[in-house]
């Protein structure tokens, strides 16, 4: 009998799959609500999300790109609109 191992998945990756898709949906909201405290947070865990890695780190990599230009469009709309960053 020759069986293939199977490989398993360690419970962090799911996390860090979980904190990449919570990175993303802050930075967007964070876009229309208030840039300068969101974002930050949402980019600190997307930072976190690819330290741990695993098969979610393209993920985890797109979360930081999102943050990343949320944060200048963010910004820009709430300077040019007058609302408060934080």
């Amino acid at each position: 009998m020759s069986a293939l191992p199977q490989r398993r998945d360690r419970p962090a990756e799911g996390i860090a799959g979980l904190l990449a898709s919570l990175a993303i949906f802050a930075s967007l909201i964070g876009v229309a609500y208030r840039p300068g405290r969101l974002i930050p947070a949402a980019l600190l865990l997307a930072l976190l999300a690819t330290a741990i890695g695993g098969r979610h780190s393209r993920l985890a990599s797109l979360a930081i790109l999102v943050g990343g230009v949320c944060f200048v469009v963010g910004m820009a709309i709430a300077v040019i609109t007058n609302h408060p960053l934080y």
